[in-house]
C-alpha cells in the first residue's frame, strides 16, 4: 500500500519521558523518540575553567530542561572574546570570567547585557605525588606559610597565559597582594620568574591534568578545578584570592602589563550574555536566563561555585 507523502506530517511534544514526534498516516498515529539531532542546538563559548561542569551535568540539564543540545567551546576568556569580536567564531551565549573579556564584546555591540551567574576564588591546587605535598598539607591546615613552600627551589609551579587568560593574570595579582600582605618584596620573581615563562605557562584545561598526572607539584586555580580532578588545595585568604567585587577599587594602585596592554585586577565572577548575531536567538535568552534559576544554580553549588552575591548586570 502507498502512502503520499503530503498525508505525512510529524507534530513534536514534550513529555515525561523525553521528546517524542507523532507521525501520522491517514488516520493512525504512532509516536517514535525523536533522534539528538532533532534538538535545536545551542553554540555556547565558555571560560575553560568551567569545562567539567558545562560538559557534564550542565549540558544533560539543558536537554531535559530546555530541549537543546548545547555544543560547548572552552578557551581563556580574552581568546573567546577576541575569536567573537573579530566574527572567527559565532556562538549563541559567551560565559567569560571576570568582567574585562565579556566588556570587550558588549563594547563591541556583540551583546546588550551580560548576566552574573556565579563566582569563585583563587587558590593553590597541588599534587599529593609531589615531594612536596607534605609541606602543602601543612600549609592547607594553616601549619605553614604557602608562599613559602612555592618559593623552594626545584617546585614545579603551572599556571596559564597572562595575555590569552585572565586566571594567568589573576596568579599573578595574587602574588603581588601577597607581596604587599607579607612584606614579601620578591615573592612574584621567586615564586614565577618572568611573566612569561614558558616552563610554568601551559593551556588552561592541560594545567590541572599535569598536575594530576604528577609532572607538576603545585598550579593555579580557580576554587571550582581542583575537585573534579580529585586534587587538594590551599585556601587563600580574601585579601588575595580575588573574590570581592570591589577588588578594583580596593587596590587602585595595583596594574599588570603585559603584551602590549595594562590590566588591573578583577573580581573572580562569570558573566553569560546571549549574542546578538546567535542563529538561536530564543534558545540564547533562555538559557541565559536558566542560569540564574534554581535548577543551574544547584548545579552550580555542586561544583563549588559560589552564587553571584548580588554582582550587577554588565551594559555597555
Amino acid at each position: 500500500m502507498a502512502y503520499s507523502s503530503e498525508k505525512f506530517t510529524r507534530r513534536k511534544f514534550a513529555t515525561a519521558g523525553g521528546r517524542f514526534a507523532l507521525g501520522t498516516i491517514g488516520a493512525v498515529s504512532f509516536p517514535f523518540q525523536l533522534p539528538a539531532a532533532a534538538l535545536p542546538v545551542l553554540d555556547v563559548a565558555y571560560a575553560g575553567s568551567m569545562g567539567s561542569m558545562m560538559e557534564g551535568p550542565l549540558k544533560a540539564a539543558v536537554r531535559s530542561d530546555l530541549h537543546l543540545d548545547m555544543h560547548g567551546r572552552a578557551q581563556g576568556s580574552n581568546a573567546l572574546a577576541r575569536l567573537i569580536v573579530g566574527n572567527t567564531i559565532r556562538p549563541d551565549v559567551f560565559i567569560s570570567v571576570t568582567p574585562g573579556p565579556m566588556m570587550t564584546v558588549l563594547h563591541s555591540g556583540k551583546a546588550k547585557s551580560a548576566q552574573p551567574v556565579a563566582h569563585t576564588e583563587m587558590v593553590i591546587a597541588y599534587s599529593p605525588q609531589s615531594r612536596f605535598a607534605s609541606q602543602f598539607e601543612a600549609a592547607a591546615r594553616g601549619k605553614a606559610q604557602w608562599w613559602k613552600v612555592l618559593e623552594q627551589p626545584g617546585l614545579r609551579f603551572g599556571r596559564t597565559d597572562p595575555i590569552a587568560d585572565p586566571q594567568g593574570r589573576n596568579i599573578i595579582f595574587t602574588l603581588m597582594l601577597a607581596t604587599q600582605m607579607y612584606h614579601q618584596p620578591d615573592l612574584v620573581e621567586k615564586t614565577l620568574g618572568p611573566t612569561i615563562n614558558s616552563k610554568q605557562i601551559f593551556s588552561e584545561p592541560t594545567v590541572l591534568a599535569r598536575l594530576q598526572s604528577g609532572e607538576l607539584d603545585a598550579s593555579s586555580a580557580y576554587k571550582i578545578q581542583p575537585g573534579p580532578f580529585h586534587l587538594p588545595y590551599i585556601s587563600l585568604p580574601r585579601q588575595l584570592n580575588l573574590s570581592s567585587e570591589g577588588v578594583r577599587q580596593d587596590n587602585p594602585n595595583l596594574s599588570l602589563t603585559v603584551g602590549g596592554k595594562t590590566y588591573y585586577p578583577e573580581p573572580l565572577i562569570y558573566y553569560a550574555a546571549a549574542l546578538s548575531d546567535s542563529l538561536n536567538p530564543k534558545g540564547a535568552a533562555e538559557f541565559v536566563r536558566w542560569l540564574k534559576g534554581s535548577e543551574a544554580q544547584s548545579i552550580f553549588g555542586r561544583y563549588d561555585y559560589d552564587p553571584p552575591d548580588g554582582a550587577s548586570t554588565l551594559r555597555a
